[in-house]
């Protein structure tokens, strides 16, 4: 692809050295030599260490080049590798980055209740890991909440702009970052920028009136900016949905410029902002089974003035970005740099009815609103009770990597610096004529204290600022022989300032700090061209989140943080027609969070422990004909440990036991087509193994035809059909108990019905 005469930036993409977990080696292993009409992959990089991402190239027709997930030859861990070309032919248009990894093993993601990517209240499990436990990335950026480090997926980066997705389950090596590596990294990856200049208009209309328009430009490589390339992406986003009143606007904006400084530098800016307005019940999971049996499975929100569950009185506001500049440099003799300077924010502005739950109950003058009531005397005569909600944060961070190539091995070191400012509320309001707050948070303290009861109500500042320094070492051990000892050191100090604290009820500011040493160890041997076995130990680490300083004693000040010691073993083959990997896991999870006392406001600290263990495997095989079939199974068990605080036993809550992916892939010539199918084992919905969640399946259609157009002035265009929950099957997904036995009251999720959509893109 690239030659001697290309420009600095191309020939830095060359010569950067590719480290550590990922795409690149997997289907270049795959893959020796290039086809006359090769597949593009899409991005695909390095996570961890000083790499650079870069389009591969491999065979039309192998199983590469269509396979939904697959592992690296050359891994440490297990791993699971979605490209460009899958999300652009098997995910909904409307999806997020959890759409795209739901196929991979031992990943569950919860299907949208109000249709495909319409919600942002998805969420993941990895290896029953629940958001929160494990990281997630952007180029190498680990981003979350400030809470705890948890997510919102169409939040940030829709399907469109991610070039490829890598989910590494396990903590891998020291200079993998992140605040939850102990559970595992779901790493985004950005595009590559096109050597060719091209634009591309894209548009899907689908069921209830959902619809989607974008552009993407590519500037290509500008000879006038050093051989420079620009790329821009604007995308909007509309529906109303499946769920009643559950209406949705969302538009993400994108623009990543790259060239080469000097002779050995490559400079990437990047910048994406994101806004986002849905109406969504903030108070509650989903419609009751009182709300179910009378008003069917879409209820959600209702069109009454008089209801805390009216559609305009629960009005959900969110905008999000990120930037940063990164340099990357080759020094020469063997030493690279790559330094990332970031920012991040978030910022969540809500008003919600106080308990949208009650509909069609009374919700005028209530005796109970939000704060068990602030002012029983003072609440407005038919007023409706509700509240005023902020979540706003903003993180700066530096990481900087580094690797020195020596006659033995790889040298990788370098540090992450991260400082962030969260400002949080929720005032008690009437809803009723406009939002109303009733008096500040130290005013509705007073009265519940009085009371005798605990406010919700709170003002409340935090921050963190934490170190990690790493260090291993990529030792060429012998011939396909990789041994990689690491170390890491974390240290995380949280402080909280709140003028009414959540869960206080009045001030309190203090400061908690969270340390730990992570050793690390990999060891990969190659079995000759097309085989792989590694093994790998690694201590993993989570900070303690927000809620256990927020609370009228600060019992967690010194809690010790979550830890996790993980062991894996594991297999992988590649060659033209055939890839596979499989893997045994046992991970020994201590001090994990959780409430300790439900007396008054809840208090939290360490419970006890659990153990994760279980066996994954997936391939992909082609068939012949423009077939290939691939199939995955993971056995996830994830016990309580006896003795813990609480008396849990038996399955960990909401972690399903199995999960079992399917795919038929259809691609030669202008036609591709896929058949994805996701079994989701059964799970229970609280920690006692009560509240089964039977099993459940998913499965989606998509089809595409592509016209190519040579010497027009629009070059390609592609047609695509999409059905979504082919079987039409409303399996219930997730259940939220509203006790400790089976009630009314008891909220829940369902499967949205079969949705049809179609798109069409063109390229100029």
């Amino acid at each position: 692809m690239l030659t001697e005469g290309d420009s600095v930036n191309a020939r830095y993409q060359r010569n950067l050295t590719t480290q550590a977990v990922l795409f690149a080696i997997a289907v270049m292993a795959a893959s020796q030599t290039y086809a006359a009409d090769p597949v593009d992959l899409g991005t695909i990089g390095a996570a961890a260490g000083a790499g650079k991402n870069a389009d591969v190239f491999v065979n039309e027709g192998s199983a590469a080049a269509v396979s939904p997930s697959q592992s690296n030859l050359k891994i440490g861990e297990p791993q699971a590798v979605v490209s460009r070309a899958f999300i652009e032919n098997s995910v909904a248009p409307t999806g997020d980055y959890f759409s795209i990894i739901a196929i991979t093993p031992s990943v569950v993601t919860q299907p949208s209740a109000n249709g495909p990517g319409l919600s942002d209240g998805a969420k993941a499990t990895l290896r029953g890991f629940q958001d929160g436990q494990y990281n997630i990335t952007f180029d190498g950026i680990p981003f979350g909440d400030t809470n705890d480090p948890t997510h919102h997926a169409i939040s940030y980066f829709p399907a469109q702009v991610i070039g490829g997705v890598v989910v590494e389950r396990g903590p891998g090596n020291a200079s993998n970052l992140g605040q939850a590596t102990f559970g595992g990294t779901v790493a985004l990856l950005s595009k590559t920028p096109l050597a060719q200049q091209q634009t591309t208009a894209y548009g899907s209309v689908g069921t209830w009136g959902t619809r989607l328009g974008g552009v993407a430009y590519e500037s290509g490589r500008l000879k006038e900016v050093g051989d420079g390339t620009i790329q821009l992406n604007y995308q909007y986003e509309q529906s109303d949905g499946y769920q009643t009143f559950a209406n949705i606007k969302n538009q993400d904006f994108l623009a990543k410029f790259q060239r080469g400084v000097g002779e050995s530098t490559l400079l990437t800016a990047f910048a994406t902002f994101n806004d986002l307005y849905s109406n969504l019940p903030d108070s509650t999971s989903g419609p009751t089974l009182a709300q179910v049996a009378l008003l069917g499975k879409n209820y959600l929100l209702n069109n009454d003035p008089t209801s805390q569950g009216y559609y305009k009185y629960n009005v959900v506001h969110k905008q999000s970005d990120m930037e940063y500049l990164r340099l990357q440099t080759d020094w020469g003799n063997g030493f690279e740099s790559d330094n990332n300077v970031y920012t991040y924010a978030y910022n969540n502005g809500t008003q919600a009815g106080c308990d949208a739950s009650v509909y069609p109950g009374a919700s005028t003058n209530p005796s109970k609103g939000c704060d068990g009531e602030l002012a029983r005397n003072s609440f407005p005569a038919n007023g409706i009770a509700g509240y005023d909600k902020l979540n706003q944060y903003r993180v700066w961070g530096d990481i900087f990597k580094a690797t020195q190539q020596t006659r033995y091995g790889l040298a990788r070191f370098g540090v992450w610096l991260e400082h962030s400012d969260t400002a949080r509320h929720n005032l008690s309001a009437n809803l009723l004529g406009g939002m109303t707050t009733l008096g500040s948070p130290a005013a509705i303290a007073a009265a519940q204290v009085a009371n005798g009861s605990y406010p919700k109500a709170f003002i409340q500042n935090s921050s963190w600022n934490q170190e990690q320094p790493f260090a291993e070492f990529e030792w060429a051990a012998a011939e396909g022989l990789t041994v990689t000892p690491g170390f890491k050191y974390v240290h995380f100090v949280r402080e909280v300032y709140g003028p009414d604290n959540q869960g206080k009820g009045g001030p309190q500011n203090y400061s908690a700090t969270f340390q730990d040493r992570l050793p690390f160890l990999t060891v990969t041997q190659l079995l000759g061209e097309h085989d792989s076995v590694y093994a790998q130990f690694a201590k993993g680490f989570l900070v303690p989140a927000l809620s256990f300083l927020q609370a009228t004693t600060v019992p967690a000040q010194n809690a010790e943080p979550q830890h996790t010691r993980n062991y894996q073993l594991g297999v992988v083959h590649k060659d033209e027609g055939f890839t596979a990997d499989a893997d045994i896991y046992y991970i020994d999870f201590d001090n994990q969070q959780g409430v300790v006392s439900t007396q008054g406001p809840a208090i939290y600290g360490n419970i006890g422990g659990t153990v994760y263990k279980g066996f994954e495997a997936e391939g992909t095989y082609v068939l012949g004909y423009g077939l290939t079939g691939y199939l995955n199974a993971a056995i996830n068990t994830a016990t309580y440990k006896t003795g813990n605080i609480n008396g849990y036993y038996g399955q960990v809550a909401n972690a399903p036991k199995n999960n079992f992916g399917a795919g038929l892939i259809y691609a030669q010539g202008p036609v591709k087509a896929s058949l994805i199918v996701k079994r989701i084992g059964e799970q229970y919905a609280a920690p006692d193994e009560t509240f089964k969640v039977d099993a459940y399946t998913t499965a989606d259609l998509n089809a595409s035809y592509t016209f190519l157009l040579p010497g027009h002035t629009v070059n390609k265009v592609t047609t695509e059909a999409s059905v979504f929950n082919l079987t039409n099957r409303q399996s219930i997904t997730a259940y939220f108990p509203s006790g400790s036995a089976p009630s009314s009251s008891d909220q829940v999720n369902y499967q949205a019905p079969r949705s049809y959509m179609v798109s069409v893109k063109a390229d100029f």
